[in-house]
């Protein structure tokens, strides 16, 4: 993320500089800033907007997926095994008879059968 705010920030403080060079200072033609505009947009597409929504994705799938038995990490760190799944939240077993409900959309991964076991 860091190497794209680095990206557009050298793009944009080189562009006055761009701009002054051509003839007369006379700035940049309608061509070269639709080209410069598109530019900007594929850069935001293909850097920002599409990772994200194939997460989203991802992340949404795995919501849908949650059944009872599977083994999961919420996004705060707890481990543990559902033992109810219902509309918008899951009943996480973290220890023997120590239960926790947790809404769906803080799971953040699903573990192999048997991790817990290892821990």
């Amino acid at each position: 993320m860091k190497s794209i705010k680095l990206l557009i920030a050298g793009l944009l403080s080189m562009m006055p500089a761009l701009a002054m060079a051509q003839d007369g200072g006379q700035g940049m033609s309608v061509v070269g800033q639709i080209i410069f505009f598109a530019g900007f947009i594929l850069i935001f597409y293909f850097l920002i907007w599409r990772p994200q929504s194939k997460r989203a994705k991802e992340h949404k799938n795995l919501m849908s997926g949650l059944n009872k038995g599977d083994e999961v990490v919420t996004s705060g760190g707890v481990a543990g095994r559902i033992t109810k799944v219902s509309d918008d939240f899951i009943i996480l077993e973290v220890a023997d008879n120590v239960e926790i409900k947790v809404q769906k959309v803080a799971v953040g991964a699903a573990l192999p059968k048997g991790t817990l076991k290892d821990i």
